[in-house]
């Protein structure tokens, strides 16, 4: 795997943040080598999505609406979001990158969509499963994340969407979507 990336996020982060994107790129390449997805793609998105996690408010503000992508209200409402639609429109104003399964991996691994590819489905399911992840039931998720994708997304966004509602957080559609949509997946296996 080219380090050219690894070695330029080490200076657009924390010590903590870095280590979460290196174990994200890690879980994402074992996740594409089980489930017959693209290596270096799995790489590459997992290395830098959270890329701008760590910019300022206003700077992932300003790339998010300068990024040409739908971003609901929900999204709008919640900074922690942010990142993600800010990471895509990064890498490709800034990097070159124009491969539409990566920035799509990209903005979508917060907030999830219906039909993801095999991609986004990998950077989802990495980034909640990395490594250094120590939430209740966390090896559950990775275990479910390593059978099926498709219904390690069903829990994945299961849990999500419970959390959220939980502490009265707003959903995003795109998440809402999704949900129902490997939901449906599931029934009809």
């Amino acid at each position: 795997m080219a380090d050219e990336y690894k070695d330029m996020i080490r200076g657009m982060m924390g010590k903590k943040r870095y280590i979460h994107s290196c174990n994200v790129a890690d879980m994402c390449v074992k996740l594409a080598e089980i489930h017959g997805g693209d290596v270096k793609k799995a790489y590459t998105a997992g290395i830098l999505h959270d890329c701008r996690k760590e910019a300022e408010a206003e700077v992932q503000r300003r790339e998010m609406m300068a990024s040409g992508y739908k971003v609901d209200p929900a999204e709008l409402a919640s900074k922690s979001t942010w990142h993600g639609v800010a990471a895509a429109y990064y890498l490709r104003e800034e990097l070159g990158i124009d491969d539409e399964d990566i920035l799509n991996a990209v903005r979508y691994h917060t907030v999830a969509r219906a039909a993801m590819s095999k991609l986004e489905k990998i950077v989802y399911l990495g980034d909640l499963v990395s490594a250094e992840r120590d939430f209740p039931d966390v090896e559950k998720y990775r275990a479910y994340a390593m059978k099926d994708l498709d219904d390690g997304m069903y829990r994945a966004l299961k849990w999500s969407v419970q959390n959220l509602s939980a502490n009265d957080k707003k959903i995003p559609v795109s998440t809402i979507e999704a949900f129902n949509y490997y939901m449906d997946k599931r029934t009809k296996k």
